[in-house]
């Protein structure tokens, strides 16, 4: 007889649990891989506990989600919000009608406690402490699928053993003040430069992490650390050769980014009381590699050709967008990275963690805001950098970690009239005051669209920005002393691609130079999604957009294929050099041949600073439109304007870092738009944090 709620005294049975895994992937709740997970188990080993089953498939379960295991007393306690099942907190009725009732996990464990449920794991053959080779892994009250807990164990040996003192060579400390002095000549731009701060820490150590909010400078001190790092070690006592140093990021888009800015970043370089300038400015590296790349991606397998046994040929690895780094690719780097080399990994700790289980970088920096240097690590700061932090941030107890990581705190982007760095700032601390108090200013830079009262103005947003939604219909804004042109939405970049197509006949680097136009101009507006799925989410404003379009007469929408489609790769395809998450567009190119007929092919930005990489539309196995994409899809990337389009009810992915992530993508202009009638899901949104579940800092 299958139990009902009214009958589980203390725990569910096996037919039950077999019989709820089965309603909740057709209901959507969980995936077949879950359930697919959870048989094996039972295949493995038969006769298995119900609540051994249960937990595995919840396991796998909390892994889709991004978490790294399933944490048994959380999820005893408060299942709903930390499962995240029902989906958005909805039960939902039967399947089918003879499908029997549709139960909760909150329903299934109501008769559990913490000593039952371990009691239940301890099947030698299927749960560990982590030696051996059992599927699963007990942590504690953490039950991990294995090779999850073996990244988390692997990272944090990896990072113990650089973040030891003595780790590598400690430069001279009259050396390192010198060549700091250089680098960062007195300045009133900001009260402490933290960005020399976070060089001279980054010099001594084997392992690095600069973060901080948009605007603080991230690119800037990297450059200068590379400069730093080559200056010691040209010089005579550094060993007289260059480092070799490497660049990566996660995806082709922000490695493009970074390629970019570290290029006009070296060239204006000041470098002039330095021994040798031009030799340190010609050994700082301007390429930059996606991680996938750099570890040596190989077909059909999760593994890469530079591992422990075939590590990577540096002596520093720089990694930026680390915060879109998930467990299983920095656990590769750190296995690939030699013993000897440094790494550095440039990120904001706040934005949202990788698609992917794990959140290391917030992990890693979850003390940052606070400092807790030694009193020791403060003494000399002062007397390399001539500055130190402020006793609030000094701390007697601080781990060898703090040490390391150094948290820029001036925005150099957002000056004290910019609205978009106050509503970040409001977003980021979850003060629901301050957020009204910068939705009353009046910022020159913010738009507020209330899509629920007026359809209408979402087609005028993705149409033309809705310029008359900012103050002076977004008009006689001065940037650093230059004039910003009015917000735009996406007519503009079809009329780019329109205006300055090269006559048929022109040469094919003509062709590139238009594509890159055409691709920088797409990067003037994006509208972002906080989901994928509903009215408000990707599935549906894809579509929604291209009709807009093509019913003004910008695009043929007539088939999947038009000349102007923006699509975003969404999976790592090795053959093409194109990873997931890199945005192209389809453009209309000169057929071959006499005739003047043309032939679509897409463009996507290449690693190389003005390149250009083509490919047929045939041969994208992988792709969606990206009129509009998910707020995680556009993490290491930076539109002109963004606007955020919120959904008219609340949903558990809807949080802090969601929002703080939308709003930090723009740089000059942001609109939020929002379609809830009651105007509340942004507050609700900001106090609600994402929490993944981790063991990696226990």
């Amino acid at each position: 007889m299958i139990d009902t709620p009214d009958r589980m005294a203390t725990a569910p049975s096996r037919d039950l649990v077999l019989a709820q895994i089965d309603r909740w992937v057709e209901a959507g709740w969980l995936r077949e891989l879950d359930r697919a997970f959870a048989l094996f188990l039972q295949r493995e080993a038969g006769e298995v506990d119900a609540l051994l089953l249960l937990a595995a498939a919840l396991a796998s379960h909390q892994l889709g989600r991004g978490h790294a295991c399933l944490v048994l007393d959380a999820a005893l306690a408060d299942p709903l919000r930390v499962l995240a099942l029902p989906a958005a907190g909805v039960v939902r009725g039967p399947v089918s009608a003879d499908a029997g009732p549709l139960l909760t996990p909150a329903q299934l464990l109501a008769g559990v406690d913490l000593p039952r449920w371990r009691a239940a794991l301890a099947h030698p053959r299927l749960v560990g402490d982590g030696a051996g080779a059992t599927p699963l892994v007990l942590a504690g009250t953490r039950l991990y699928l294995r090779r999850y807990w073996q990244f988390e164990r692997s990272i944090r040996a990896a990072i113990d053993a650089r973040t030891r003192p003595g780790a590598l060579p400690a430069p001279g400390d009259a050396a390192l003040r010198r060549a700091l002095a250089v680098l960062f000549p007195p300045s009133d731009a900001a009260p402490l430069d933290w960005q020399k701060l976070a060089c001279a820490l980054a010099a001594r150590s084997a392992f690095a992490i600069v973060t901080g909010g948009p605007g603080t400078g991230k690119t800037t001190t990297v450059v200068k650390l590379l400069a730093l790092l080559q200056q010691l070690a040209l010089a005579p006592q550094g060993g007289g050769r260059a480092l070799r140093i490497r660049m990566a990021a996660p995806t082709g888009k922000a490695a493009a980014r970074l390629n970019e800015s570290i290029t006009k970043a070296v060239t204006g370089l000041a470098l002039g009381g330095l021994d040798d300038p031009e030799a340190v400015r010609a050994a700082v590296p301007t390429e930059v590699a996606t991680l996938h790349r750099l570890l040596g991606s190989r077909p059909d397998t999760r593994h890469f050709r530079h591992d422990a046994r075939h590590p990577l040929a540096l002596d520093v690895l720089v990694i930026d967008e680390a915060s879109m780094v998930d467990l299983e690719m920095m656990a590769a780097v750190l296995a690939a990275l030699p013993p000897a080399a440094r790494l550095v990994l440039l990120g904001d700790k706040d934005q949202l963690a990788s698609v992917e289980a794990g959140a290391v970088l917030g992990e890693l920096c979850r003390r940052a805001d606070a400092g807790h240097y030694l009193p020791a690590t403060r003494d000399w700061l002062a007397q390399v950098a001539g500055a130190a932090p402020e006793a609030r941030l000094v701390d007697a107890a601080g781990h060898p970690l703090d040490q390391c990581i150094a948290k820029l705190r001036h925005s150099y982007r957002f000056s004290a009239d910019s609205g978009i760095g106050r509503l970040a700032e409001a977003v980021n601390a979850g003060d629901v005051v301050a957020l009204r108090d910068v939705q009353a200013a009046g910022y020159a830079d913010l738009a507020h669209l209330d899509a629920a009262a007026d359809p209408g103005l979402l087609r005028a947003l993705v149409f033309d920005g809705a310029p008359t939604a900012f103050v002076d219909a977004g008009t006689g804004r001065v940037d650093r002393g230059q004039a910003l042109p009015a917000p735009v939405g996406y007519r503009r970049y079809l009329a780019v691609m329109a205006e300055t197509r090269p006559a048929h006949g022109a040469p094919q680097a003509a062709f590139d130079d238009w594509a890159r136009t055409v691709l920088d101009a797409f990067g003037a507006f994006q509208l972002l999604c906080a989901l994928r799925g509903g009215p408000q989410g990707v599935e549906q404003m894809n579509p929604f957009v291209e009709r807009l379009l093509h019913a003004q007469g910008l695009v043929a929408a007539t088939g999947p294929w038009y000349a102007g489609r923006p699509v975003m790769v969404t999976r790592n395809d090795h053959d093409l050099g194109l990873m997931n998450g890199d945005v192209g567009i389809a453009l209309a190119l000169p057929h071959p041949g006499p005739s003047a007929s043309t032939m679509l092919r897409v463009a996507f930005p290449s690693a190389v600073p003005g390149g250009v990489r083509w490919a047929l539309p045939s041969r994208l196995q992988a792709v969606e439109t990206a009129f509009a994409m998910t707020v995680h899809k556009s993490q290491g990337s930076e539109f002109v304007h963004a606007a955020l389009l919120l959904p008219e009810r609340a949903s558990p992915v809807l949080t802090r870092e969601l929002v703080y992530t939308g709003i930090t993508r723009a740089r000059h202009w942001f609109t939020l738009a929002t379609t809830d009638p009651a105007a509340t899901l942004l507050e609700d949104a900001i106090v609600r944090r994402v929490e993944r579940a981790s063991g990696l800092m226990a």
